[in-house]
């Protein structure tokens, strides 16, 4: 009896805290902030074969699988620091534009916080798996026949016609929790990697990851700085364009954006570390869609697999045999879980047709007969 107290009370000291009591000397908070967590982060940083083999023989590339955070996605990593934030501030309600994974995060968090949660959406560009979860956690959904760019406008003016709180990625508290990714790679690696690959939308998570790496070189965790890489949908790609898109369209709708809120973020975190921002076609997204899945055994949402779309097109140009480095460390982000958006996965591949209850329908139809 009394090992097994013994034991439990060292599994509990040494459980994940979340990530503001992880990084708290990082992070705007004080002793009397309310720390509001789902115990977000330490999500795996997964070793890819398939992927390291395609880029070269000295290559190791890592899958961080955001999409294990609570809700699902990275958005949490933000949102517990910006709920927290806004319950220290009194707020009674908090607000997001979103196309998904911003609002499953601000409704769980908040309902964890006890507060109100309004939810601006583009009507019918919502995943359902991303939709559901925010009705379900009781947020106050309004569908606007508009794109997401246009419902954060609108959340903007609510914001400063009501006191309520705002968080999106324009709320730097966002920032401040979304950059403990850059902590974690550099923790796990040890060091920064030479490469670090992430889907761009609203920007917000290439701005935040570049001032996490920076923050870690400062405080001499790691002695260098990664090669920042952002990877926009082709039709919805305003930072590589350099212009506003009015009507963004691709299939992967986390990152369905045509006027990113921290557009300068980005720019600022590919020039100071000679990185680029491109774009990457519907049909490269998928087909990393499919590779991870049936290589890794990682299911991301679509959007996710943008990284490793843009990671693929750049070693096929050589990009990466150019460089002439002894070995090559890439970091590729995969932003959400798969089960985000089901619909996606069902209809990118065949479903099988119903069987006859007979053992050799059965063995001819998987291969064994």
């Amino acid at each position: 009896m009394t090992l097994r107290r013994r034991s439990r009370r060292v599994s509990q000291s040494n459980a994940w805290p979340g990530v503001i009591e992880a990084y708290r000397s990082y992070l705007p908070v004080s002793a009397t902030t309310p720390i509001i967590s789902l115990l977000e982060g330490n999500t795996p940083l997964i070793y890819s074969r398939q992927l390291s083999q395609a880029i070269g023989p000295r290559a190791q590339v890592y899958l961080k699988y955001e999409g294990m955070n609570p809700t699902g996605s990275f958005k949490d990593r933000g949102m517990t620091l910006a709920i927290s934030k806004a319950v220290e501030a009194k707020s009674v309600a908090v607000l997001c534009a979103s196309t998904g994974n911003t609002s499953a995060a601000a409704s769980a968090y908040a309902a964890r916080a006890g507060l109100r949660s309004i939810v601006l959406i583009p009507s019918g560009n919502i995943a359902l798996g991303k939709l559901s979860q925010a009705l379900i956690h009781g947020a106050k959904v309004a569908p606007v026949e508009a794109n997401f760019d246009a419902c954060l406008a609108l959340a903007k003016s609510l914001v400063n016609n009501h006191p309520i709180t705002l968080v999106n990625s324009i709320n730097p508290y966002r920032i401040e929790g979304q950059k403990t990714c850059a902590f974690e790679i550099c923790d796990a690696l040890g060091q920064a990697p030479d490469y670090h690959f992430t889907p761009v939308g609203n920007a917000g998570n290439i701005t935040a990851q570049w001032k996490g790496y920076k923050e870690y070189r400062q405080h001499r965790k790691i002695d260098r700085l990664p090669v920042m890489l952002g990877f926009q949908a082709e039709g919805a790609a305003p930072i590589v364009h350099g212009a506003v898109v009015k009507n963004p369209k691709t299939i992967a709708t986390a990152i369905r954006i045509g006027n990113p809120a921290s557009w300068q973020g980005a720019l600022t975190a590919t020039q100071e570390s000679e990185g680029a921002i491109q774009a990457v076609s519907d049909a490269q997204i998928l087909e990393a869609y499919r590779l991870l899945a049936n290589h890794d055994g990682v299911f991301a949402e679509p959007a996710s697999a943008a990284s490793v779309a843009g990671l693929l097109q750049l070693a096929r140009t050589g990009y990466f045999t150019s460089r002439k480095k002894r070995q090559t460390t890439v970091v590729c982000i995969l932003t959400g879980h798969g089960l985000k958006d089901p619909g996606c996965a069902i209809d990118s591949i065949t479903m099988p047709k119903p069987l006859p209850p007979s053992l050799s329908a059965v063995s001819k139809a998987v291969g064994l007969g």
